[in-house]
């Protein structure tokens, strides 16, 4: 994964039942790490973001995992937005070992906004665009090719 500056960070606290038994947090756990992540960007980045009406739904994902990570471990999961286009952008995520930096897993997603009650995709709200590249620090709108 390319290297980004990643404004959001969010530590994560492990659960008992996060690690396997082989002693490491399972690669399924990593998910419900990215999903925290996702929650507080947008808490903070887009608050006025209505859960009931406004949705933000995953299409494509994909997700290297690296080192693993241990119950000892203290870790945090950081978010950035990446690209954005007419109704999807670009989610980058890692979770890094705070003691060490490590990155432990890497993953890009594709988000898309959707109309919740119409079940069909809709444009992003400019708002939530604006907000999303002051957050970042720069522009990210796909280019018009």
């Amino acid at each position: 994964m390319e290297d980004f500056v990643f404004h959001h960070t969010l530590p994560i606290q492990l659960r008992f039942n996060d690690v396997d038994k082989f002693g490491h947090v399972n690669n399924t756990v990593y998910f419900s790490f990215y999903d925290l992540g996702k929650t507080e960007y947008f808490a903070t980045v887009c608050p006025e973001m209505d859960g009931e009406k406004d949705g933000v739904v995953v299409v494509h994902i994909e997700v290297d995992f690296l080192e693993q990570i241990f119950a000892s471990s203290r870790i945090a999961v950081q978010t950035a937005v990446t690209e954005i286009g007419t109704k999807s952008f670009v989610l980058r995520q890692q979770v890094i070992d705070l003691d060490t930096g490590d990155v432990k897993c890497v993953c890009s997603s594709v988000m898309v906004a959707y109309d919740v009650q119409k079940h069909e995709s809709v444009p992003l709200a400019e708002k939530w665009v604006e907000a999303m590249c002051r957050f970042e620090g720069h522009d990210l709108r796909r280019k018009k090719r």
